[in-house]
């Protein structure tokens, strides 16, 4: 039987360039980092506690639980080795599992071989075993288990997520190119959103950027939207911890807050598909919705107070020399309205970002998928020369 209650080595991965983000999120939960690297994150803990990081977890993709570390020299090995391991242990007979894999092994040119073999090594182990076998496929519908390969070490984890938990849950309707909320989430924790003050965001698409702000204000986490994980599969599973958990979010949501997040689109498309996403969130009370051309979006007076913009980045030919004169408005609203606030402008285009006329103080670095990308940090000042206190 295996024990939800016993610690062991999990790696959490995330997307490159979200790692601090991510570290934050862990010690704020009241976790120890033990190694950061560049797109995971180690640390001991129970697969209940797994649980926990999954429902909680707003920066993160998946939450793997180690099974086995070996040494693996070759493809032919696969099998031998996967088959020797205890996986009545993990899975009942009658489950459905699947299997990813990242490998870096001269002896393999197609990772999909690995899978395959695994998945025949511990069907066959059930076989024998049993007389009997478990399903398996490509679709994350049950059981999930992963293998990290590199050169001649060779590690096996329970994949306690399944479904990558850097989508949210709430967004059922995407809009045109939208951030991934767990970017999302990133990129408001480097703006420094703690869920106090105002938060303005023109050109809000989709709503993604509004809705996070209102989930950190009034203490939503990702798991309150979703109802099936991969850890569900596993042999130990205890659905009464789950529940409780999942109660547990619940309490956690304080409505009662004083806060003002404003959202803008000129689309009204874009303004009802945002509106139907955060109703599913539970944040539509806390999000002004405004119909319009972002220059008249007029800001509350504040002493903390965040302008987030994610303009088009003009990705496809002939594109760019029409958004120049949008980013160059950007920068005029900024200027002339934004006095006291602090801007952030996320973009994929580095040469439209010059065209917003203002000094960045910070530039932070994201990837967009593979799209190279940064959060630039702007401190708009009362007056020419006066500075923000």
């Amino acid at each position: 039987m295996n024990d939800f209650g016993q610690k062991g080595k999990v790696v959490i991965t995330c997307k490159d360039r979200f790692a601090p983000y991510l570290e934050k999120e862990l010690v704020d939960l009241g976790f120890k980092p033990k190694t950061v690297n560049r797109t995971s994150i180690e640390l001991y803990a129970s697969l209940n506690e797994c649980i926990y990081l999954n429902l909680h977890l707003r920066t993160a993709s998946h939450v793997l639980f180690e099974i086995k570390s070996f040494y693996l020299q070759h493809a032919d090995d696969i099998y031998r080795r996967v088959k020797a391991l205890p996986w009545e242990n993990y899975i009942a007979n009658d489950t459905y599992f699947s299997v990813s894999s990242h490998v870096e092994n001269e002896s393999v040119d197609n990772p999909l071989f690995v899978n395959v073999r695994i998945k025949d090594a511990i069907v066959d182990r059930f076989r024998e075993n049993t007389g009997s076998r478990p399903d398996s496929g490509s679709e994350y519908l049950g059981a999930v288990f992963q293998m990290y390969w590199k050169e001649k070490q060779a590690i096996l984890y329970i994949n306690t997520s399944g479904d990558t938990i850097a989508k949210h849950g709430y967004r059922k309707i995407p809009g045109k190119a939208p951030m991934l909320e767990a970017l999302v989430s990133a990129t408001l924790m480097a703006a420094e959103w703690n869920g106090e003050g105002v938060l303005v965001n023109p050109m809000c698409g989709s709503g993604t950027v509004a809705i996070e702000a209102a989930m950190v204000a009034t203490n939503r986490y990702p798991g309150l939207y979703r109802d099936e994980y991969a850890f569900q599969h596993v042999v130990g599973y205890d659905k009464s911890v789950f529940d409780q958990m999942k109660e547990d979010l619940k309490a956690k949501i304080t409505d009662n807050v004083s806060l003002t997040i404003i959202a803008n689109d000129i689309s009204e498309v874009s303004i009802n598909g945002a509106i139907e996403n955060a109703k599913v969130a539970g944040v539509k009370d806390h999000i002004e919705f405004d119909t319009g051309d972002f220059a008249n979006v007029d800001l509350p007076e504040t002493e903390n107070g965040i302008i987030f913009i994610n303009p088009e980045y003009g990705e496809r030919l002939g594109e760019e020399d029409a958004l120049e004169e949008t980013y160059k408005r950007i920068g005029d609203y900024m200027k002339q309205k934004g006095a006291g606030y602090t801007g952030y402008i996320f973009t994929g285009n580095m040469d439209l970002a010059k065209k917003i006329g203002l000094k960045a103080k910070r530039r932070m670095e994201f990837y967009n998928g593979t799209l190279d990308c940064r959060l630039f940090k702007y401190e708009l000042y009362k007056g020419s020369k006066e500075s923000k206190e």
